[in-house]
């Protein structure tokens, strides 16, 4: 079956309805078990997803972040957490961090989304930098630039053709791996950016969305 915007309904009616608390800043937490981390929907294609530090497995931990660039809750988990995670945590080799794009909050994330994609399958450095200009810049973007924007900054910043990313972020549907985190996604009931899947030694810890912080995933993962 296919998903196009998995859990966007849900977040716009929360928006509409005065629901804002739940992208803008609450935390929810996941129940806490053992299931092993092969066993948890999030682990299907995860290897194929955009990932930071060892691969998955040759790490301690491992952090499952759902995210859209158009999310502002998602560029401020960015902005205050995920630097002290790479430095701290996913550098020294502790972490593995695994990025799986979920387009589900404001249109011009898709296109974006799919722009990301288009990156990571030609450049993985280039698809975090331009991952960190879509959050650094968010309010700079919208359906009707997000494309002008993408290309431009790919032209002055990386090597990437950034005339076929920008064909590939216009077309319609999204590329398997997104569109199998939209599935995965709805499997594991994420309906808001970010939401975060924390594993250590191969078995799941809990999951968090909202505002995460990263006192909060080296307490739940015990470093």
């Amino acid at each position: 079956m296919n998903h196009r915007r998995v859990g966007r309904r849900e977040v716009l009616a929360g928006l509409a309805g005065g629901g804002v608390a739940a992208l803008a800043g609450c935390l929810g937490v996941g129940g806490s078990d053992t299931s092993p981390l092969a066993d948890h929907p999030v682990a299907e294609g995860l290897a194929d997803q955009p990932t930071q530090g060892p691969a998955v497995g040759d790490a301690t931990a491992t952090v499952v972040a759902f995210e859209d660039p158009s999310c502002v809750r998602c560029a401020a988990f960015h902005r205050d957490t995920v630097p002290r995670l790479r430095s701290e945590l996913v550098d020294p080799g502790t972490v593995s961090y695994v990025l799986r794009p979920y387009p589900v909050v404001f249109e011009w994330g898709e296109a974006a989304t799919r722009a990301l994609w288009a990156t990571y399958e030609r450049d993985a450095a280039a698809f975090w930098g331009l991952l960190d200009h879509y959050f650094t810049d968010q309010d700079a973007f919208s359906s009707g630039n997000v494309l002008d924007l993408t290309e431009a900054w790919l032209t002055a910043e990386t090597s990437v053709d950034a005339a076929a990313v920008r064909e590939a972020a216009a077309a319609d549907g999204f590329p398997a791996p997104v569109q199998r985190n939209l599935d995965v996604g709805e499997a594991a009931d994420v309906t808001g950016t970010p939401t975060v899947f924390l594993f250590r030694d191969g078995e799941y810890r809990t999951s968090a969305s909202g505002s995460v912080s990263y006192e909060f995933v080296t307490s739940a993962l015990e470093l």
